[in-house]
Parts: C-alpha cells; structure tokens; sequence
C-alpha cells in the first residue's frame, strides 16, 4: 500500500469530505485505496481510494470545478506547469492514527509496510 502525503490543512479537507480532487503536478499511475498521510506528522490519518487523475486542467477548468477542491472559485490559482486533479473517492478518517516511518527524500508517495496496512484497513 502506498500513502500520499498531503499538507494538513487538505488532508482534513478531504477527510471531512468537503474536498475530492488533490491537485497535483504530474499524473499518477496508481490506483486503488491509498493511505492519507498529514504531512510532516508521521502519521497515516485516513485512507481513501484513487480512483482517477484528469488533466491537465486550465485554470479556468480549475475554477469551474471549485466544489472538488473545497474552496470557492476566486481562491483557486495555478500551481504547477500543468496541473491534474486526483480523484478521491471514500475517504475515512481513521479512528487512531498510525505511526509510519518515513523513508529519507520520500515528497508525494511513501511505500508503507505491511503493518502499517494492516493497520489502516
């Protein structure tokens, strides 16, 4: 199982369902349920699955689809060259927490162990 790491403040986002698409620089090949990590915590605080990437997004694509990021439309600027929405579907928050040990250079995807994902699920 791999986990995302995300910066808290769209980790709770998502988690609390107000927010469906991360946004991204790049496409992801990977699919399937995924751990969602709060960045710089150590920690795996929820689950979801990656069911899709689309993009790349114009910025005005972006704004139309403001509902998915949880934000209203004039909040809403291009980050990166070209940017991709990553679709997430049934995301729960996890009722404890799990410690991960997180691997040196690790930016977007963290490789977790077999504990851990057994944890999660």
């Amino acid at each position: 199982m791999r986990g995302l790491v995300i910066k808290r403040q769209f980790v709770d986002l998502i988690l609390s369902g107000r927010k469906d698409w991360e946004l991204r620089g790049s496409r992801s090949r990977i699919r399937g349920v995924i751990g969602l990590i709060e960045s710089g915590s150590g920690l795996v605080v929820g689950h979801a699955t990656l069911a899709d990437v689309v993009g790349p997004l114009s910025l005005a694509e972006l704004k139309a689809s403001a509902r998915h990021l949880g934000c209203r439309s004039n909040e809403i600027s291009l980050y990166y060259a070209k940017t991709f929405a990553w679709v997430l579907t049934d995301a729960k928050r996890l009722a404890r927490p799990v410690e991960y040990r997180h691997p040196q250079g690790a930016v977007i995807w963290v490789k977790l162990s077999r504990a851990v994902a057994s944890k999660i699920k």
